[in-house]
């Protein structure tokens, strides 16, 4: 089997790009076990930030409905991501939805270009977007949180920088993180490290709290009956037997 995450250093940045083209970069058992283990290869002390990117048309597609991994396991994921004493950039040209907007959310800063896309889809497959709230709620406006995780509607680069959930959008998102990356190479590490640890408190303290319950949750509702029905209308491409 291929591997589902590339890993690769240059100058002080060391990236990590998904590349699971099979489910369009879904959280499946595989890609966050690889993930977990790329993570640990940034404790090189030559590197000062980590970017986050994919190949292909979606940076991440949330869980891999046909073979999800385990809800603890990507909570772990985030924890580290949280928990890393170095910045995590993602850089997005594609779509995020679900399980990947949280992935998205546990970076210290979110870049995007124009045809990316984002959709909290859960509640259309009986589902609640509930591990991913906790990286998701410090950072997002709270009534856009409200609209977009409750309604699942799709919205672009430009309202996801309004909201919160991305930092920058642009036509090159190469070009506009340039500055960011050399802002990043140029600091200390030790500085990085105690500042990031300031701005990531909220999202540390609500993995860390809340972390179990809604791990918990995730897992009750991926193995209630209106998931199961949520899930395979996905699959058949119909409306769920709820929908009005």
């Amino acid at each position: 089997m291929p591997p589902v995450v590339h890993a690769a250093k240059a100058t002080g940045i060391h990236t990590l790009t998904l590349d699971s083209p099979a489910n369009r970069n879904a959280l499946s058992t595989a890609l966050v076990a690889a993930l977990r283990e790329s993570l640990a290869d940034a404790a090189d002390p030559a590197v000062r930030a980590v970017v986050l990117t994919h190949t292909g048309t979606t940076f991440c597609a949330g869980a891999d409905l046909k073979s999800p991994c385990d809800p603890a396991d990507f909570l772990a994921l985030l924890r580290e991501i949280a928990e890393l004493p170095k910045p995590v950039v993602a850089r997005v040209t594609g779509h995020v939805r679900a399980g990947g907007l949280g992935l998205l959310g546990v970076c210290d800063i979110a870049a995007a270009g124009p045809q990316s896309s984002y959709a909290f889809t859960e509640t259309h497959l009986g589902l609640a977007p509930a591990v991913i709230s906790m990286p998701l709620l410090p950072r997002l406006d709270p009534r856009a949180a409200s609209r977009y995780f409750l309604t699942a509607e799709r919205f672009d680069a430009a309202e996801a920088t309004r909201i919160g959930l991305l930092t920058l959008h642009a036509e090159d998102v190469d070009t506009a993180l340039a500055p960011v990356l050399a802002g990043l190479r140029a600091a200390s590490p030790r500085g990085l490290a105690a500042t990031k640890a300031l701005t990531s408190a909220a999202v540390r303290e609500a993995l860390a709290h809340d972390g179990a319950r809604l791990t918990e949750l995730s897992a009750g509702l991926f193995a209630s009956a209106e998931a199961r029905e949520g899930i395979t209308a996905r699959f058949e491409r119909r409306e769920p037997s709820w929908a009005l």
